[in-house]
């Protein structure tokens, strides 16, 4: 890659953008409102469960000016998501600075493993047990939804639970493949412990993106 390209990419200017879609959130406190969504390639916090393995490999989305990717969201929604992949590995000053502009609202999905940068109206901490979020994360998240996969996913729950801000709402939600064998065992932790709420990727049962 040339410097040129790279050093556009390292200030924000330039992001690796892998798609760009309307649609309406399937997940957490906004589950069902209408969302832009931005997802940025680049991740290597490694989630063997993960839906959107595509999105690691950072070099194999196209560097694209983050002007031209604000112009495009706001035609569509007054919510904007930023997604991944892992979006902070890359600085979303400039990107959040430019949807702000234009009077959008800005929300992000984030494992919370890196630096903590952009103006965030809401912010979705979803924590990965391979990289642990930053302290600065966990002071600013507005939810926490902690994905549960196995039985050892609910102590990993609590134990993050106890590290974010009082004000922070906190979801558990079941790993789509393993879905139909742990939303018992997750309905029986929420009822037993009902500071948790049950967050479901909705969309995929209505089948949208």
């Amino acid at each position: 890659m040339k410097k040129e390209v790279q050093s556009l990419i390292d200030k924000g200017e330039l992001l690796p953008l892998m798609e760009e879609f309307y649609t309406i959130q399937g997940e957490g406190y906004y589950k069902g409102t209408a969302a832009y969504f931005i997802r940025i390639g680049g991740c290597d916090v490694g989630c063997h469960w993960c839906d959107v393995k595509e999105s690691w490999n950072a070099d194999l989305h196209p560097p694209t000016e983050t002007a031209k990717i604000v112009e495009n969201a706001k035609k569509y929604s007054d919510t904007i998501v930023v997604t991944g992949g892992e979006p902070l590995m890359w600085d979303m000053s400039i990107l959040t600075t430019q949807l702000k502009e234009e009077g959008l609202q800005t929300h992000i999905e984030t494992s919370g493993a890196y630096k903590l940068t952009g103006i965030w109206d809401w912010i979705c901490l979803s924590p990965k047990k391979m990289k642990l979020p930053t302290e600065e994360v966990y002071n600013n998240a507005d939810e926490l939804k902690v994905i549960v996969y196995n039985k050892d996913d609910f102590r990993f729950a609590e134990e993050q639970a106890a590290k974010v801000n009082k004000d922070c709402i906190l979801y558990l939600q079941p790993e789509w493949s393993k879905r139909d064998k742990i939303v018992p065992n997750i309905v029986d932790y929420v009822m037993a412990n009902p500071k948790w709420k049950v967050s479901l990727q909705t969309h995929k049962y209505l089948n949208i993106p």
